[in-house]
C-alpha cells in the first residue's frame, strides 16, 4: 500500500494563524529550521490502483489535493481518486473539510462510528448540511473487530479499534466518553500481507492498542505534544495534553517509552503534531531524541510504502 501524508499538523496547522510561539514565529522569520504543515489527514491506496481512501477531511483538504496530484487522476471531466472517506473522530480539524467535497456528482461514501455520526448530525451538523449538496452515503463502522472494505480500494481491509481519547468539545460525550468517539484503524493490504496502525488521536495505550501496534509493519500515531504540560508552560492553554486526550511523547509511559517497546522491525511515525511541539524544530534536542529512538515525525507530502 502507498500512504500519502496530506497533512501532519494538529488543529490550526503550523504555523498557526494566531500564534507567535517560538516555533510559529521562528518558521515565519526563517530563524527556526522547520517545515510548515497543514492539518492532519492521510490518503491510502493499493499499489495497483489509482483510487484510495481519505482518512479524515481537514479544513485544508483543497490545498492538500492541489499539492498531491495523486488525488486528481483526471480520467474524466469531473474526477477524484477519493473512493471513500473514513473519519477517526468528529473533531473540527478532521471533519469540516467534508464541506469542501460538496461538488461531487454522487453522494459521498463515508465511514464513521455511531457516536461520530451523532456528533456530525447534531452538535456540528456537517452531514445534514451536505444533504443540500452532494449528499452522504454513510456506512457504519462497527467496534467488534470485524473487517470492512471500501469499494474502489478492495484489496485493503480495515478494522476499527476504540481508543481512549476525547470527543469534540461540542459532543455530549466530551466529558462522558463512549466507545467510538475516537478510533484507531488497522489497515491490512491483503495482497502484500502488510499492516499499518493509524491513530492520530491517542490518549492511552491499552493492551489491545499495544497489540495492534506490535503486530503492524508501521504505526502512525499521535504526535501532538512533547510534554504533558506543554501548553501550560508556554502559556498558550490551560489544559494538559492528557486531559484533552493526547499522550505526550516525553516522560514515563509517554509515546517514546511505548514505541521503544515495539518489535524492532516496526516502522514508527508521529502525526498530528501541534505547533508548540519542539520536534518541529529540526535542530532541536527533542528531534534528536526521536531520531535516535528510530521515530520519524511525518511531513506533508511524505510517501510511505508498506
Amino acid at each position: 500500500m502507498r500512504i500519502t501524508i496530506l497533512g501532519s499538523a494538529a488543529g490550526g496547522g503550523f504555523p498557526q494563524w494566531n500564534c507567535n510561539c517560538r516555533n510559529c514565529a521562528g518558521v515565519r522569520a526563517g530563524t527556526v529550521r522547520a517545515k510548515p504543515r497543514t492539518q492532519s489527514s492521510i490518503f491510502i491506496r493499493p499499489d495497483d490502483g489509482d483510487d484510495g481512501v481519505l482518512f479524515n477531511a481537514s479544513p485544508d483538504i483543497l490545498e492538500q489535493i492541489r499539492a498531491n496530484p495523486v488525488l486528481q487522476p483526471a480520467r474524466a471531466l469531473r474526477d477524484s481518486a477519493i473512493a471513500g472517506v473514513v473519519l477517526m473522530d468528529g473533531q473540527i480539524d478532521h471533519a469540516t473539510g467534508l464541506f469542501m467535497l460538496r461538488e461531487r456528482t454522487a453522494p459521498l461514501p463515508l465511514w464513521c462510528t455511531d457516536p461520530v455520526h451523532e456528533d456530525l448530525t447534531q452538535g456540528n451538523p456537517v452531514l445534514r448540511v451536505l444533504e443540500h449538496y452532494c449528499g452522504v452515503q454513510r456506512h457504519r463502522i462497527a467496534l467488534d473487530g470485524k473487517p470492512f472494505f471500501v469499494p474502489g480500494a478492495a484489496s485493503l481491509e480495515f478494522r476499527a479499534l476504540p481508543l481512549s481519547s476525547k470527543a469534540a468539545p461540542y459532543s455530549p460525550h466530551r466529558e462522558r466518553p463512549v466507545p467510538g468517539d475516537n478510533i484507531g484503524i488497522q489497515i491490512h493490504d491483503v495482497r502484500r500481507d502488510t499492516t499499518v496502525f493509524y491513530a492520530p488521536g491517542l490518549g492511552d495505550i491499552t493492551p489491545p492498542v499495544f497489540d495492534a501496534m506490535s503486530s503492524a509493519d508501521a504505526v502512525l500515531v499521535d504526535g501532538t505534544f512533547w510534554t504533558d504540560e506543554e501548553m501550560l508552560t508556554l502559556a498558550v492553554g490551560k489544559k494538559t495534553a492528557r486531559s484533552i486526550g493526547h499522550l505526550p511523547q516525553a516522560g514515563a509511559d509517554g509515546m517514546i517509552d511505548w514505541m521503544e517497546r515495539l518489535p524492532p522491525q516496526v516502522r514508527r511515525y508521529l502525526i498530528h503534531i501541534n505547533n508548540t511541539n519542539p520536534i518541529l524544530d529540526e535542530d532541536s534536542p527533542e528531534r534528536a531524541v526521536l531520531l535516535r529512538a528510530g521515530i520519524r515525525p511525518c511531513e506533508d507530502g511524505m510517501l510511505i510504502e508498506i
